[in-house]
């Protein structure tokens, strides 16, 4: 850990020969990545960190560590900046490197059906190979809702191949048996997989940070063979929509369907919990949205992972309407569209 007091400790601290260093945050639908983020935030120390994510709609930033909104970047007054990808991870890193002020870290979250194999070779495989350092793939993983099936997904699968550090979340909501089978589960797919558990992806950013344990050389070393030419080839001479069109691949792949269901409209909030607890398909892993339910005046923040879902409640900033997206495998969307129209007051 000593390079990371340094960064800490030295406020006259340049980006290291060996580059700005990079983590990537991967996991499944629901996982908690985006929660991890949020500690990693809020406990950085004195770390001026920039986040990568794919909508920085569900960061938790506090209003009052704000400095600006720019289209696509947050700046806060803590030093830390968040960027969302826009499918071009490549210049989105660009703009963090050509900042005047210095960035100590960067930090990646992925899709939560995405293969991070294609976000590795971005940094081991372009010119961002010079620019920085791939320190470690974190996958998340959701210890009460994780079961067999997910591996049914390629690409829930490659999250736990790949990652250099297993975070299992949610530790506080299943039986110690439980933990086990899945650490099993783990140790089979990946043997010596070093595993951490959390509650509330609380973990001692000295754990996860500057620990140096991507294999830069093995993935360098494979980088001819064949299964991975067509991904390099890929990322050398076509940036552009590479992540969107890989992620999109793998959702097909993998049977996932993305839902998106909008209206002017209110919710009725008895109906709409009773399609959530009752009348929904357990094909359905994750779901999120901004709510407007007709008895109430708040706008209600949705979070829905497995079986488990909150509500909570803020002010409307914008006329209020409903906006909601569910993620799942294999699901008859003209029945989900019914369901949500028959929710409505």
């Amino acid at each position: 850990m000593a390079q990371l007091t340094a960064l800490t400790s030295s406020p006259s601290f340049d980006i290291p020969k060996q580059g700005m260093p990079v983590t990537i945050i991967t996991g499944f639908l629901g996982s908690g990545k985006t929660t991890l983020l949020n500690q990693i935030l809020k406990n950085k120390q004195d770390l001026k960190v920039a986040v990568l994510v794919n909508e920085f709609g569900d960061i938790n930033i506090d209003s009052q560590l704000l400095i600006s909104i720019d289209q696509d970047m947050v700046e806060l007054t803590n030093g830390c900046i968040c960027c969302t990808i826009n499918d071009n991870l490549v210049d989105a890193v660009y703009r963090v490197l050509e900042r005047e002020d210095r960035i100590d870290y960067l930090v990646i979250e992925t899709t939560g059906v995405a293969d991070p194999l294609p976000i590795i070779l971005t940094f081991l495989g372009t010119e961002l190979r010079d620019l920085t350092n791939l320190d470690s793939i974190i996958t998340v993983v959701d210890s009460e809702s994780f079961d067999e099936a997910h591996f049914e997904s390629e690409a829930a699968l490659k999250q736990i191949t790949y990652g250099d550090i297993i975070l299992l979340n949610k530790t506080d909501l299943v039986t110690p048996e439980k933990l086990e089978s899945v650490e099993n589960f783990i140790n089979d797919i990946k043997n010596g997989a070093k595993i951490l558990h959390t509650q509330h992806g609380e973990v001692a950013l000295a754990l996860i940070l500057d620990v140096g344990l991507t294999p830069k050389d093995e993935y360098i070393a494979n980088d001819g063979e064949d299964t991975h030419e067509d991904e390099q080839h890929h990322h050398d001479h076509n940036h552009e929509h590479h992540h969107h069109e890989h992620h999109s691949h793998h959702l097909e792949n993998d049977g996932f369907v993305s839902i998106s269901f909008q209206t002017d409209r209110p919710f009725d909030v008895h109906k709409f919990e009773n399609f959530l607890t009752e009348g929904m398909t357990q094909d359905v892993f994750r779901a999120k949205g901004i709510l407007w339910f007709s008895d109430s005046e708040l706008r209600h923040i949705f979070q829905m992972s497995g079986l488990r879902y909150s509500l909570h409640g803020d002010e409307w900033q914008t006329p209020p309407k409903n906006q909601t997206v569910f993620i799942g495998r294999k699901l008859d969307i003209s029945q989900i569209y019914s369901q949500l129209h028959n929710c409505l007051a």
